[in-house]
């Protein structure tokens, strides 16, 4: 069931935040109140609002030619001779065709239904359409209902209207016969829930300027920030994953420009670490050497990780100094025991936190 709000038809003389209204909930029943308590008591809850039929006038329209609907200003130019105003101070709301090919519609002030609209949003209450009493009666027979102190005239009457029950007493012997007569008297509290679900096609009032925006729901805007965050966290990864790449390629160039520099008739390359192991070997030299090492240490133990290198230097009697930055001290620690894994000894030294990142001297000693 929906929470209704009915704007009751004593506070058309001054609307105001005071005006009595009624709520029909999941909850509970019938609740009666001023607007003001209501608002607080929907506590921002979507609400079909209830108006009252004597701020509406209901027409039908004459049997629409074209299967295709009509724009509502065609409707609207259509019934023009059945209003008794200019069409720019209306606001026409336009109902489902019925089986004669009619189209009813609802007509009420422009300004006075912008007010009212004004008068809710002021008092925190989400609209989720706007019905009339009168045109919730259902269309497959003709109903006479006494809600509210009123009698409400319509179903498959050919007309919506609230009249008093002077009004009715006089009007009644025209009506014909085969009306079906309800009683809130009687028939209470049976007929609220029956008129609010009468599977009547009510006209919404909430159309042209008056339309109800669509909201965004706040799991799209939790989910396209979640993909901003994939997409910047894949372009800095790739970004990383380049840069690393870069430094490697340059790295292996000046490996291979020392070691053409020692041994300028090595002209094919095919292995450097292999090569240049077997060149000290023939020379009676340790096979561990520096350059072998550090290119040991970039293919084994630096491009396994995430790490970024700044920097990297050579100091004699020290070995290889690289200036790392990495995202953790957790990362750096891992670096220092793949080294150890790889036979690399590695010391970790001046290690600082700069913002979300942490920088960090990697020395691999001589001889290890």
């Amino acid at each position: 069931m929906k929470t209704w709000l009915y704007l009751t038809a004593e506070g058309l003389g001054a609307p105001s935040a005071n005006w009595p209204c009624c709520i029909w909930s999941p909850t509970g029943g019938r609740r009666c109140l001023p607007l003001h308590e209501a608002a607080r008591e929907l506590l921002g809850r979507e609400v079909v609002v209830l108006l009252p039929m004597e701020l509406c006038s209901w027409v039908r329209s004459d049997p629409w030619p074209s299967r295709r609907p009509p724009r509502p200003q065609a409707l609207a130019f259509a019934i023009e001779e059945q209003l008794s105003e200019n069409l720019e101070v209306l606001h026409i709301a336009v109902g489902a065709r019925d089986r004669q090919h009619r189209y009813p519609l609802l007509v009420t002030q422009r300004d006075r239904f912008r007010a009212l609209l004004a008068l809710l949003d002021e008092q925190g209450v989400a609209v989720r359409a706007v019905h009339v009493d009168a045109d919730l009666l259902a269309g497959d027979q003709a109903f006479g209902v006494r809600w509210f102190g009123r009698w409400l005239l319509g179903g498959a009457l050919a007309a919506r209207v609230a009249l008093s029950g002077p009004a009715l007493t006089v009007l009644k012997p025209s009506l014909g016969e085969d009306i079906h007569w309800l009683d809130e008297a009687r028939d209470r509290p049976g007929i609220d829930e029956w008129l609010l679900s009468a599977g009547g096609h009510p006209v919404d009032l909430l159309q042209g300027e008056f339309r109800r925006r669509r909201q965004r729901l706040p799991w799209r805007g939790a989910m396209a920030a979640a993909l901003g965050v994939l997409v910047l966290s894949w372009v800095f990864s790739e970004a990383r994953v380049r840069f690393l790449e870069g430094e490697t390629r340059r790295l292996y160039s000046q490996s291979e420009q020392r070691f053409r520099a020692l041994y300028p008739g090595q002209s094919r390359i095919v292995d450097l670490a292999a090569q240049f192991q077997a060149m000290q070997g023939r020379g009676g030299q340790d096979q561990d050497t520096q350059v072998a090492r550090l290119v040991h240490l970039v293919e084994r133990v630096v491009g396994a990780s995430h790490v970024e290198v700044q920097r990297i230097d050579f100091r004699a009697g020290e070995g290889w100094k690289l200036q790392l930055t990495a995202n953790s001290f957790v990362e750096l620690e891992q670096l220092r025991e793949r080294g150890q894994q790889n036979g690399l000894p590695l010391i970790l030294g001046s290690a600082s936190k700069q913002g979300n990142r942490v920088q960090a001297i990697l020395t691999l000693e001589n001889g290890g």
